[in-house]
C-alpha cells in the first residue's frame, strides 16, 4: 500500500477546483467512494480497516496537504484537507497547462467534442477516444498511462455547452461494468 496515488489525486482534485473557480485559501472536503479510495491505495479494505489505512496518513503527504481530517458514512468517505494544502497546491503548480486550457475550452459556448479532441491530440499524438452508449456520456478520452495523467475524461454535449467528469481508470472500468 502507497499513498502516492491519492495524495496525486488530492492535488490533481484541488488543481481542477482551483482551474474553475480560482484559488482561495480555504478548507476543502473532497468525497470518495471506498472503491475509489481502494483503487488508489491498492488496498481492498472493508470501510472500517479504510478508517485504519487513512488514519495513517505519511509525512511525505502531510507536509505538503496538512493533516487531513478524515470521515464516513457508510462507504462514503469525507477528505478534508486544510487551509495550507489549498495554498500548498496554488503555489507548487502553474496555472496553465492541460486541466486550465481545458476547462477554458469547456467554458466556450461553441466549443464541439472535435476542439476538445485537438486539444489532447496537442498533448499527445497518441490518445485513446472511445464512444460510449448510454445517457450519462457521448466519449471517453485518455491519455497513456505513461504520461502521468491518469484519468479518463468523460464528455457529454449537451447542446449549449459540453460538460465532462473525469474518473480514475479503475473507476472507469468499473463505471463500464455497471
Amino acid at each position: 500500500m502507497t499513498f502516492e496515488k491519492l495524495e496525486k489525486n488530492l492535488m490533481d482534485v484541488v488543481l481542477e477546483e482551483q482551474a474553475k473557480l480560482g484559488f482561495r485559501r480555504e478548507k476543502i472536503r473532497l468525497y470518495y467512494p471506498l472503491s475509489t479510495l481502494n483503487h488508489l491505495l491498492g488496498t481492498q479494505d472493508t470501510a472500517e480497516q479504510m478508517e485504519v489505512t487513512l488514519a495513517g496518513q505519511p509525512e511525505s503527504m502531510t507536509i505538503k496537504l496538512g493533516k487531513l481530517a478524515v470521515s464516513r458514512k457508510g462507504d462514503r468517505f469525507c477528505l478534508c484537507i486544510p487551509e495550507e494544502g489549498s495554498a500548498y497546491v496554488h503555489e507548487h503548480f502553474a496555472e496553465k497547462g492541460f486541466i486550465y486550457e481545458l476547462i477554458r475550452l469547456i467554458g466556450q459556448h461553441d466549443c464541439k467534442m472535435e476542439d476538445i479532441r485537438q486539444l489532447f491530440l496537442r498533448y499527445s499524438e497518441n490518445i485513446y477516444v472511445e464512444e460510449m452508449r448510454g445517457e450519462d456520456f457521448d466519449v471517453m478520452i485518455r491519455f497513456p498511462e505513461e504520461m502521468g495523467d491518469p484519468y479518463c475524461y468523460c464528455f457529454r454535449d449537451e447542446g449549449c455547452h459540453v460538460i465532462y467528469h473525469r474518473f480514475l481508470l479503475e473507476d472507469y472500468a468499473d463505471l463500464m461494468k455497471a
